[in-house]
């Protein structure tokens, strides 16, 4: 059995979550993600979508059937959008702190 060493692990994991996050509340794909939930008509669907533990548990199987795949260049694409949810959710830590 495969599995990515913990480096490989956090990237994988913090891309899945940067790519569950776009697809499910990032503003940037609000437009076609109306017209998808227009054209389905299904809240079981809308759902899904919006849940991190539905919709993310899948974007964490393809970041890991893509790094299986292809290994470390994989990791290499993993790595900017790990850096992209880094940097997304330390201002919502901070603010956290703040309040």
């Amino acid at each position: 059995m495969l599995v990515p060493s913990w480096y490989g692990l956090i990237l994988l994991g913090l891309a899945a979550y940067r790519t569950w996050r776009l697809l499910a509340e990032d503003s940037i794909l609000d437009k076609p993600r109306l017209r998808l939930y227009q054209r389905i008509r299904k809240e079981s669907f809308v759902d899904f979508l919006e849940c991190p533990w539905c919709s993310g548990a899948w974007c964490a199987i393809a970041w890991y059937m893509l790094w299986w795949w292809e290994g470390n260049t994989v990791l290499a694409i993993a790595s900017i959008f790990a850096l992209s949810a880094v940097v997304g959710l330390i201002p919502s830590l901070l603010n956290q702190h703040q309040e």
